[in-house]
């Protein structure tokens, strides 16, 4: 489940970039270096800049630097108020700042920031190039970063160890994501004075253009020889329309579609290369780090995650991953602080949506969870049992075994879990195997994404443009609401026809092809997170006031998603938007949801907006719910295209979808930087 938000130029900025692009001919470095005394001198006070100009700059300047607060009120940067991100640039504190003072490069630096907003960006004469950069800034401009920090500052040694070797680790394994995607070498060409497209290239992982107003503009791309999209899983040469379905004919479909294989060759001379051998340099490294960070645990309450360590830095070299699992899901919120998952796992970034892409999720285990574990875990066996009765043949109830959400509080992303915009919010895994398939595995929660003031302020703004004013009386910013929703959600991947459930021997991929089977089974979690919550509330489990504010925040949470569109380059279905649009169409069909065509929004501005009858959201959640998991119950692909074909393709869904995005899109997107400090 991932989640979105806000600005990187202003209009009067964007016309600055448009005025001086005639004009000027060269760029500041992607990295300042260090300049001469006098042109430190000239660097005003540092006051000049608000706080989100400054970040938002950064970006353009591909700075690793982050004003965190105005902590002292004096409108003002000041060395304490600066976090140094991790995995880009001079990502050390001390080229920044040393002694409790700014250093030259930092001051360099926001003298560029300073001429930057000023001017624009330095833009060459060349048409094409010029025209090039100007989209690459479009593209930053729908972003805003949004800082999530952590200090170990005063930690343990062995706690600092244990860190310092998983960010190592991390780096590694965005250098594996960026092989899976295809991405790796294609900065290459990246002019040294383009430090905007350098940006785009960290941020998206790649040079290709992912924000909802410019990923399908053929103009927009971080690389100037505008490299096509390929993954690198498969061979370039077969890439065309239709080849995931080619594939998956084949009698060697079974090996060359399996997710921990890439696939290398040329035509029809094709063969599956197991991770550990496609990456073999990688992956060693990545185990080097995982066992150094385990080698540094002396203490025993830390047993069990030292002895998933020890069992990840083996996988990287064995491919065996099922090992990792099982010492996985042995940890939880009673027997460890730290949580880490770093391996392959999801699927949705690549063009068949059946190979397991590479990522690092690392945090600090929150016990707040706890709470939510006491409510649900009485009623583990009750939410199967119901799900399954929605459901109906041939699918029959389970015993359910798995662990409800841990609450996690972010340290780092990396690879595929590194989103450009948003991140993800919660996640039920690992997606095979026994741990998966006996209901073993682990859900978590994360709750220290969006909590900022910015990003609750500029949540309440959006909202505010769509909603009706008695509606938005139900709105809450605070996260409570969205994440017992992120906890019903994860722990439905668990409940009903879910993982590797089988219809007439074949699997939910099998049956409605990657894509489809993602979309639908993310349809399943989130119409079950709608249904459960007036469930517990008819229960008393909670409180029908936390019935009825989560149900709004769901339905602020799918405009995020519809904002993005329906589709990817290539055509690629995006899930999230197209289950949001699904359960938005279906609630309007069934009269919960109304467009009020004359009405205002309750920001009083915007003409239009959605109104929502919350007595009426308990019967059609359930109705979505039953046909949704019957659909994945009986393996009804008609039905799977049908409910894709009324709510996401028709030209009647258009009209709402595109008012949603159109208000959604005027603030840019959280875009998660991480700073770790040791």
């Amino acid at each position: 489940m991932r989640a979105d938000k806000n600005a990187l130029l202003t209009a009067p900025l964007l016309a600055a970039v448009v005025a001086t692009a005639c004009t000027k001919t060269e760029a500041p470095p992607a990295v300042p270096s260090e300049p001469p005394k006098a042109a430190i001198q000239a660097v005003p006070s540092l006051d000049k800049l608000e706080r989100q100009d400054f970040n938002r700059l950064a970006v353009l300047v591909y700075a690793p630097v982050f004003w965190r607060a105005d902590a002292n009120g004096n409108k003002a940067v000041d060395p304490d108020e600066v976090a140094i991100l991790h995995g880009f640039g001079d990502g050390s504190r001390a080229a920044w700042v040393k002694d409790g003072a700014f250093t030259p490069k930092f001051l360099s630096t926001y003298q560029e920031m300073m001429k930057v907003k000023a001017q624009g960006p330095t833009l060459p004469a060349e048409p094409k190039e010029r025209a090039r950069r100007m989209k690459v800034v479009e593209e930053l401009n729908q972003g805003t970063p949004t800082l999530v920090e952590n200090s170990f500052v005063g930690g343990s040694a062995q706690d600092r160890a244990i860190v310092e070797h998983v960010l190592q680790a991390s780096l590694l394994i965005e250098q594996i994501f960026a092989r899976q995607t295809g991405a790796a070498g294609l900065d290459a060409k990246i002019p040294a004075d383009d430090p905007a497209s350098h940006s785009v290239f960290y941020r998206n992982q790649g040079p290709w253009c992912v924000a909802p107003k410019t990923e399908a503009d053929p103009e927009c791309n971080a690389s100037p020889d505008f490299p096509p999209r390929l993954s690198g899983l498969y061979p370039a040469d077969i890439q065309e329309d239709g080849f995931c379905e080619a594939l998956a004919k084949r009698k060697d479909a079974d090996q060359l579609m399996h997710q921990f294989y890439a696939v290398e060759g040329s035509g029809a001379d094709l063969k599956a290369v197991p991770y550990n051998l496609a990456y073999k340099d990688l992956m060693e490294g990545v185990s080097k780090e995982l066992t150094a960070a385990a080698d540094a645990i002396k203490s025993e309450d830390e047993a069990p995650f030292k002895a998933y360590l020890e069992a990840a830095a083996q996988a990287f070299l064995t491919n065996d991953w099922l090992p990792a699992d099982e010492a996985w899901s042995k940890m939880n919120v009673n027997n460890s602080k730290w949580y880490l998952r770093i391996g392959p796992d999801e699927v949705y970034f690549e063009p068949c949506s059946r190979k397991a892409g590479f990522h690092t999720g690392f945090a600090l285990i929150n016990q707040d969870s706890l709470t939510w574990q006491k409510k649900l875990d009485p009623v583990k066996a009750e939410l199967e049992q119901t799900l399954a009765e929605l459901a109906g043949k041939p699918y029959q109830a389970r015993d359910v075994a798995f662990h409800l959400p841990d609450f996690i509080d972010i340290i780092l992303n990396a690879g595929d879990a590194r989103s450009p915009h948003g991140a993800t919010i919660g996640q039920s895994l690992p997606n095979w195997g026994p741990v998966a398939n006996e209901g073993r595995g682990r859900t978590v929660a994360m709750t220290n994404l969006y909590t900022d003031a910015d990003s609750k302020a500029e949540l309440t703004k959006q909202a505010k443009s769509i909603l009706c004013a008695d509606t938005m009386a139900t709105f809450v910013s605070d996260p409570g609401p969205q994440v017992m929703s992120t906890v019903l959600h994860e722990a439905a991947h668990n409940l009903g026809p879910a993982h590797e459930y089988k219809v007439k021997g074949k699997t939910a991929s099998q049956i409605f092809g990657g894509p489809m089977a993602s979309t639908m089974e993310e349809l399943k979690a989130q119409t079950a997170a709608l249904f459960f919550t007036d469930w517990l509330a008819d229960k008393g489990i909670i409180e029908k006031s936390l019935r009825d504010q989560a149900h709004i925040r769901d339905l602020v949470w799918a405009f995020g998603h519809i904002s993005r569109g329906m589709y990817a380059a290539g055509n690629k279905p995006k899930p999230y938007s197209q289950l949001a649009a699904i359960q938005l169409g279906y609630l309007k069909k069934e009269g919960v949801v109304t467009w009020r065509a004359d009405e205002k929004a309750a920001n009083g501005e915007d003409v239009g907006c959605l109104a929502v009858d919350l007595p009426a959201f308990p019967a059609a959640a359930k109705k979505l719910m039953t046909t949704v998991a019957g659909v994945k119950a009986r393996g009804d692909v008609k039905g799977a295209e049908q409910l894709k074909a009324e709510f996401v393709d028709a030209e009647a869904s258009q009209a709402l979808l595109n008012a949603i995005q159109e208000r959604w899109l005027r603030a840019p997107k959280a875009s998660f930087v991480y700073s770790v400090d040791l």
